[in-house]
């Protein structure tokens, strides 16, 4: 079992990102989606992680970059097939988190009927803050989360809004496949979602507990010497 040093670095560890889409339903109806109704879920790589400090990156194929800020659900004790009554005994507690998301590339994704591994699995897809205990949020069904991009205030939301609950989520996904110690899940992102450019700042935070401050950049093209 991973003990807390572990655990407060997650992103250098963890195996899964496991990420849920529309569980706001502001959310869905912004991207003209109907409410799920079982959990819609995508998986990122580890690599996708990126902390404060180095930039997120835009990649070439990409023209239009969304930001979707969420609470990060991080996993301490190994969960499969677990009931919901049980399922907050494997947290070991959150984080704040982007779903970044090549939104144009998602598109064309979903009208070919193909994977959105390039929407949304791309390297610096997944900014995360510092790992925040579980016990210095006794109710996660009760945070204001925010994001701003150059000082402007583009979402909010509340996570009493979630479609899936947390002990929900948690026990939906281990029965499909074995939540390990480290893994994360995002439990979806209010409305408000939208474009960055290059150079803009992304200041992001859950109430009072944490922030976190991130730049984008672009990234080169293949054989470019030019970008990041």
């Amino acid at each position: 079992m991973a003990n807390s040093k572990q655990l407060s670095r997650f992103w250098e560890w963890g195996r899964n990102i496991v990420c849920v889409g529309r569980n706001y339903a502001e959310h869905a109806k912004e991207m003209g989606s109907a409410l799920p109704a079982e959990p819609l879920f995508f998986l990122k790589p580890s690599s996708a992680y990126v902390r404060e400090g180095s930039p997120i990156v835009r990649p070439y194929y990409c023209r239009n970059l969304h930001h979707e800020v969420e609470l990060g659900v991080v996993i301490g004790r190994r969960a499969r097939a677990v009931p919901q009554d049980a399922a907050m005994q494997h947290v070991a507690g959150y984080a704040l988190c982007l779903d970044m998301t090549a939104r144009d590339t998602q598109e064309r994704c979903k009208k070919n009927g193909l994977p959105w591994t390039l929407a949304k699995g791309f390297g610096s897809s997944c900014p995360v803050s510092d790992f925040v205990p579980k016990e210095k949020i006794p109710d996660p069904h009760k945070l204001q989360i925010w994001l701003k991009v150059n000082g402007k205030l583009r979402q909010e939301g509340d996570t009493s809004s979630m479609i899936f609950s947390i002990p929900y989520l948690i026990s939906y996904i281990s029965h499909i496949f074995t939540l390990e110690e480290g893994d994360l899940i995002l439990t979806g992102s209010p409305k408000g979602v939208g474009a960055v450019e290059a150079n803009d700042e992304i200041e992001a935070g859950i109430r009072d507990v944490v922030t976190m401050k991130f730049t984008v950049a672009q990234g080169a093209e293949p054989g470019s010497p030019k970008g990041v």
